[in-house]
C-alpha cells in the first residue's frame, strides 16, 4: 500500500510540472528580475496543479483505485490547498518584483484580461473555503458539487488562457499548442465525469423493489437492475445514485452497499435519516427508477486471507461491513472474525437481530459498546478507545486486516488505538462517510 501510495503521489507531481516542463523550453525574450521568474514559475506550477485536481476529482478507476476514494478525496482537499497558495504567490511575487505589473488588475487599462485575472482568484478562493467549510456555510452538497464542477471548469480554461496570452515563457505555435494539450486532457475528463458519464448510465436503469425501516431510524432499499446489466461489486465498496426519471440531476449521493456481493442482479443500501437527502428516503416507494454509478473503494478484505479480520463499527458505519459479512456468508468463508459495534443506545443498534444470526453461522464475535446504557445493559460502555481494544480483542498476529467505519471521532480513536497496540498502518483500512 505504501509503495503504491509513493507511486500515485510522484506520479502526481510529475504531471503537475508538465506544464512549466513544457514552458521551460522556450526562454523568455527578456531577462528578468529572479523574483518575476520565481513567480511565473509558481504561475506554471498552479495551472499544472489545478489541472491534476480536476483529473484525481472525477471519480476515474484508473487512477489509484486501490488506495481508497475517500483517501484520494482528503488528498484532493490538501493539494487544493497548496494550489490556492500557488496562485495567491504569482501575483504577489509578480508584482513585488515589478510594481507596475499591478496594471494587469486595473479595469481601466484593459478591462477584459483585469476581470477574467480578478474572478479567477476569485474563483479560486471560493472553490478552496466552499470545500472545506461547505456545511458551515450551510451550501447543501447537490449545489456544492455543481458550483464545483463550473468553478473547476472555469479556473483551469482561465488560467489556461491567461499564460498563452502573457507568453514570455509560452512564446512560440508549438509550445502554445502543446500547452493546450495538455489542459485540454484534464477539461475533457471533467466533462466525461459530468456529463458524458452520466449519458451513458441513462441505458443502465435500475427499480426501487423494496423499502422497509430498521432499526436506528434507517431505511434499506433494494435495487433490481432493469435490463441485463449487473453491479459486480466487492464487499464493501460503495456506489454513486440518483433517484429519479433522469441520471441527468443534482442529486447523486454516495452510499456503501450492504448486500452481499454473491448477488449482482440486486444491490441494497442502508441510510440513516441525517436531516438532509437521507430524510426521502423512507417516502421512496417500489417502482420508483434509479441510476447507479459505481462501484467504487478498496474498503475490501482480502478474500483469500484465512487470518481473519476485526472491523470496528459506529452507529450506520456498519453499513459496509455488513456487506462484507453477508459475502462471507455466501461465500462459506470461515476465517475469525470480530466486530466492535459502538451505539449511543441499544436500541439505535441498527440490524442486531441479523447479526445474531450471522454470528450462529460464521466464527464472528459481536461486542456492543453503548454510549449511554440503561441501567439494565450488562454490555461495554462508553466508547472505544485502546483499553476496550485490548481487553476484547484478540492480539495483533502480524496477518489480520482491520476495517473501521462511523463517525469521525470514533474512527480516529479507534485507528489511535489499533496503531498503539502495534497494528501496521498498512493494514487499517478506513472508511469515512463524510468525503466534502
Amino acid at each position: 500500500m505504501m509503495r503504491k501510495a509513493l507511486f500515485w503521489c510522484g506520479s502526481y507531481m510529475l504531471l503537475a510540472m508538465i506544464p512549466l516542463i513544457v514552458a521551460l523550453i522556450v526562454r523568455p525574450e527578456e531577462s528578468r528580475a529572479l523574483g518575476a521568474v520565481f513567480g511565473a514559475f509558481l504561475g506554471l506550477l498552479a495551472l499544472g496543479v489545478l489541472a491534476m485536481q480536476v483529473v484525481i476529482s472525477g471519480r476515474h478507476r484508473w487512477f489509484a483505485e486501490s488506495l481508497g476514494f475517500d483517501n484520494i478525496l482528503q488528498f484532493h482537499r490538501q493539494t487544493g490547498i497548496c494550489a490556492l497558495l500557488l496562485v495567491l504567490a504569482h501575483p504577489i511575487l509578480m508584482i513585488t518584483t515589478r510594481p507596475e505589473w499591478i496594471e494587469f488588475l486595473d479595469p481601466r487599462d484593459e478591462t477584459l484580461r483585469a476581470v477574467t485575472l480578478i474572478l479567477l482568484l476569485a474563483a479560486t478562493l471560493l472553490l478552496v473555503a466552499s470545500s472545506l467549510w461547505r456545511t458551515r456555510f450551510g451550501l447543501a452538497y447537490e449545489w456544492w458539487r455543481a458550483l464545483h464542477g463550473m468553478l473547476s471548469l472555469f479556473i483551469v480554461s482561465a488560467g489556461l488562457g491567461h499564460a498563452l496570452m502573457v507568453q514570455n515563457y509560452t512564446a512560440g505555435m508549438a509550445t502554445s499548442l502543446a500547452l493546450i494539450g495538455i489542459i485540454a486532457v484534464p477539461l475533457l475528463l471533467l466533462l466525461d465525469s459530468r456529463l458524458f458519464r452520466v449519458w451513458r448510465n441513462r441505458k443502465r436503469p435500475w427499480r426501487v423493489v423494496d423499502n422497509h425501516q430498521e432499526r436506528g431510524d434507517a431505511a434499506t432499499l433494494t435495487l433490481k437492475a432493469e435490463g441485463d446489466h449487473r453491479l459486480v461489486f466487492a464487499p464493501g465498496q460503495f456506489f454513486w445514485i440518483t433517484l429519479g426519471k433522469t441520471p441527468f440531476s443534482l442529486q447523486q449521493h454516495p452510499f456503501s452497499m450492504v448486500s452481499s456481493a454473491a448477488d449482482s442482479d440486486r444491490v441494497a443500501f442502508t441510510a440513516k435519516r441525517l436531516g438532509d437527502f437521507t430524510d426521502t428516503l423512507p417516502d421512496v416507494e417500489p417502482g420508483a427508477r434509479a441510476y447507479i454509478e459505481g462501484p467504487y473503494g478498496a474498503f475490501v478484505p482480502d478474500a483469500d486471507d484465512d487470518a481473519g479480520a476485526v472491523m470496528i463499527a459506529g452507529g450506520i458505519g456498519i453499513t459496509p461491513i455488513m456487506s462484507i459479512l453477508r459475502t462471507w456468508r455466501d461465500w462459506g468463508k470461515k476465517a475469525p472474525l470480530w466486530l466492535l459495534y459502538a451505539n449511543d443506545t441499544w436500541d439505535e443498534a441498527t440490524f442486531r437481530d441479523e447479526l445474531a444470526e450471522l454470528e450462529e453461522i460464521l466464527p464472528l464475535e459481536v461486542i456492543y459498546v453503548i454510549s449511554d446504557p440503561k441501567p439494565e445493559w450488562q454490555g461495554e460502555s462508553g466508547m472505544i478507545d485502546e483499553a476496550l481494544v485490548r481487553r476484547r480483542l484478540p492480539a495483533d498476529d502480524g496477518r489480520r486486516e482491520y476495517f473501521i467505519c462511523g463517525p469521525g471521532p470514533l474512527m480516529n480513536a479507534a485507528e489511535k488505538a489499533l496503531l498503539h497496540i502495534g497494528v501496521a498502518p498498512t493494514r487499517i483500512y478506513s472508511d469515512r462517510f463524510d468525503i466534502v
